[in-house]
Formats: structure tokens, C-alpha cells, sequence
């Protein structure tokens, strides 16, 4: 028997042989292949740690301190200064201003008080926080005898601090942002930057330091967001004076010294009920 393979007489045993080669063939090439895969997978593995390796500075987290908020809200009703600076208790009358201080131990916070009902408070460090002043300073303002109602809280204004990791150039950052921007060496030490969406202030100084100023804690923090990449590209590398203090300020944050003397018991659940109650 014949086999006829592109016009030529093949005998069987040349057939068989050189299909059995092809064979091979086929096999040595799909083991090239798979040995290919496999090299280029370590490689790509190899690239991946590499890149891994590369990242050394990841982004640091920031903590941003709220150290006062600011509240008003009206009593509605007409108050009597000098009979709420006789009968009250830690309240300063200042005639020459026509208004009357009074100051909380807990919350931490000081009120203004006008004749006319409106009522500023300060110190507080968290809009629940100021809220709740609010209402023990307007609980205060009733046990005298006033008709008060709570009415009109807001927050007027949130002042906080964040400490970056690195000093900042502050002359070539206000060059470049001149339109938000403004620096007056002669007149403040950092910069300020406003921003008109979130609504902001910022004092940005050379040491790392910034000072928000907003209308909610919420702006603070997009505030803080919205400043970080552009005074990264501004950074340079603290002393070693100012290193040690940040660190500092850091052990500081995460261990509060605490003043055993001005530690005073937690509200009970029926005062803070009695303090939530609609007036």
C-alpha cells in the first residue's frame, strides 16, 4: 500500500516516521509555550514587587483638631442683665459692652448673653457638644424665672488645626496660587488661602501648621483635603528641632495628660434628657 502525499510515492514506513517527528515536534513546542507563560508570570510578579518595593512614603494620615466652635441661638424673650448677674451663678456683667458673660465647667464654654435674647457660646469643641451648652446655658437662663424657648441654633463658625508631617515652602506656594492666596511676611507669618467651595480660611505657616476656619466641621475637613496636594508639592524636609516636636505633639494626642482636679463625673441619662427636652 501507497500513500501519495503532493504528488510523490511515499512508502509507509517514511510516512509513519515523519508523522511521529511532527508529533514531537507539536509537543516540544507546547512545552516552549508553557515555559514561556510561566516565565513571563515571575516576570510580571517580579515588576509587581518591585513597584511594591518603590513605595516607601505612603500617604500619612492627618488629624485634624477641632479646638473651638462657635453657636448662637435666641431665648426669645427680654432678659434682664443686672437680675441675671444677681441671681446667676459665674456671670460677669460688662456694662460698657451691654452684655453679660456666663461660663460652663462642663461642657467647657462661655456664653454671651444681650438683652435682647441672643445668646453666643464658645469653647466647645463638636456641634453636639455646642448644642447641648446651649441648652444647659438657656436651662440656666429659665430657672431665673424667664419664659425661654429654644429657638434658632446654628453654628456660626469652626476653628481647626492640622500639623503635617513636613515644612512647607510658604514664598514659592503663595507664588504660584496668587489668585487664593496672599502673603504678607511683614504683617502675619503664614499665608492665607481661601477657598470659595468649601467654603474656607486657611493659615497655612512654613512649620507644617495649618488653621481652618469654616461655617461646619464638615468644610474643615474638605478643607484639609482640598490644601494637602498642593502644599505637597511644596514640602521639604523638617529640622531636626522640629522633628522632635512634632513627635512630641504627636505623643501628646495619642497620650493626654490628664488634670485630676478638673475631672468631673459624666452627665447622668436623666440630666441629658432633662437638658434635650423642648422648651
Amino acid at each position: 500500500m501507497e500513500v501519495v502525499c503532493g504528488g510523490r510515492f511515499l512508502s509507509p514506513s517514511f510516512s509513519e516516521s515523519t508523522s511521529g517527528d511532527n508529533t514531537r515536534s507539536i509537543i516540544d513546542q507546547s512545552q516552549m509555550g508553557e515555559q514561556e507563560q510561566v516565565s513571563a508570570v515571575m516576570e510580571d510578579e517580579k515588576v509587581i514587587k518591585e513597584e511594591d518595593l518603590e513605595v516607601k512614603d505612603p500617604e500619612p494620615v492627618l488629624d485634624i483638631i477641632i479646638n473651638n466652635v462657635v453657636s448662637s441661638f435666641s431665648v426669645a424673650c427680654h432678659l434682664d442683665l443686672h437680675h441675671l448677674a444677681l441671681h446667676g451663678n459665674n456671670v460677669e456683667l460688662r456694662k460698657e459692652n451691654g452684655v453679660l458673660t456666663m461660663k460652663l465647667r462642663k461642657p467647657p464654654t462661655t456664653a454671651s448673653i444681650w438683652s435682647s435674647g441672643k445668646i453666643t457660646c464658645t469653647g466647645s469643641t463638636s456641634e453636639c457638644q455646642a448644642r447641648l451648652a446651649g441648652r444647659r446655658i438657656a436651662r440656666c437662663v429659665q430657672k431665673m424665672g424667664y419664659n425661654v424657648k429654644f429657638r434658632n441654633f446654628r453654628i456660626v463658625n469652626v476653628l481647626g488645626t492640622c500639623s503635617l508631617p513636613f515644612a512647607i515652602k510658604i514664598t514659592p506656594f503663595s507664588q504660584k496660587h496668587r489668585d487664593a492666596a496672599s502673603y504678607e511676611p511683614e504683617l502675619h507669618p503664614g499665608v492665607t488661602y481661601r477657598i470659595e467651595h468649601p467654603k474656607a480660611t486657611l493659615k497655612i505657616f512654613s512649620t507644617g501648621s495649618i488653621t481652618v476656619t469654616a461655617p461646619s466641621i464638615a468644610n474643615v475637613q474638605n478643607a484639609i483635603e482640598h490644601i494637602y496636594p498642593l502644599v505637597r508639592e511644596f514640602g521639604k524636609a523638617r529640622s531636626e528641632e522640629e522633628m522632635a516636636e512634632y513627635r512630641r505633639n504627636q505623643a501628646r494626642k495619642q497620650f493626654p495628660i490628664l488634670n485630676f482636679e478638673d475631672v468631673e463625673e459624666d452627665l447622668s441619662s436623666s440630666e441629658i434628657e432633662e437638658y434635650w427636652e423642648p422648651m
